[in-house]
């Protein structure tokens, strides 16, 4: 079972090498793909040394600019497909997202199609640092999506994910149309509306480690008002409808 996992990254150059030994460091033998936005940091760099040190564990997509997550996984994802993954991971460059969980979270794929690191399931958790704003903006903008959706997963904004190849290919990556962090409700609620079983496991959401969050107010600002748009885009969308390439 191919396993490959992709790291969207911007400005994580004091985080990607202990990321990588960490993650190679599981009983998964998985593969990383880093997607770069150009970090003026100095990550794409890094990141080109290990492929060149690990040609079979590691590869990496430049790109020129800042072009927003959603993208970087959509690229991201399409890469891992073209290289035969049968697995493919999405998570943070920054440990918030414990690369220990992912064996179990690998495992829980014999019984589902996507496996959903939550913090809003019991047993999850937000860091303990967190002040009250910012666990009731966290909070908020779960139910705000969960609301106006109609969503069952707690935790629809979650970026730690474990995909089956074939729900990659069922939901129609040419669908997705958002960007930012919204991309992630979107893909939660493509993959209820089209049916695919999912599960949520709980998970301890650590603060980065090193570095400065993305998530600006605009940012947020910018997901409030996506989620209105992937209700019109997407609530017609039925199991039927799932891509063919996904075999179902």
């Amino acid at each position: 079972m191919k396993t490959i996992i992709v790291l969207p990254t911007y400005n994580e150059a004091e985080n990607l090498e202990a990321l990588a030994a960490a993650l190679w460091a599981l009983p998964l033998e998985a593969r990383l793909l880093v997607v770069d936005d150009a970090s003026p940091d100095g990550t794409g760099q890094i990141a080109d040394r290990l492929a060149a040190a690990h040609p079979d564990q590691f590869s990496v997509i430049h790109r020129p600019r800042l072009l927003g997550l959603g993208t970087a996984y959509v690229q991201g994802f399409r890469r891992a497909l073209a290289l035969g993954a049968d697995v493919i991971i999405q998570m943070d460059a920054d440990f918030s997202h414990g690369p220990h969980y992912l064996p179990e979270m690998v495992a829980h794929l014999r019984d589902y199609d996507v496996v959903i690191g939550s913090r809003y399931v019991p047993g999850g958790s937000t860091d303990k640092r967190w002040g009250l704003g910012r666990k009731l903006l966290s909070a908020w903008a779960n139910l705000y999506a969960r609301t106006l959706l109609g969503l069952h997963i707690r935790d629809a904004t979650a970026g730690f994910r474990v995909w089956r190849r074939a729900t990659l290919e069922g939901l129609g990556l040419d669908r997705v149309v958002s960007n930012g962090y919204v991309f992630q409700v979107e893909m939660s609620y493509m993959t209820e509306r089209l049916g695919y079983r999912w599960l949520e496991t709980p998970i301890y959401f650590e603060d980065r480690r090193i570095g400065q969050s993305k998530m600006s107010m605009r940012v947020k600002l910018e997901a409030a008002l996506g989620v209105w748009t992937l209700g019109l885009k997407h609530h017609n969308l039925t199991p039927a409808q799932r891509q063919r390439a996904s075999g179902t």
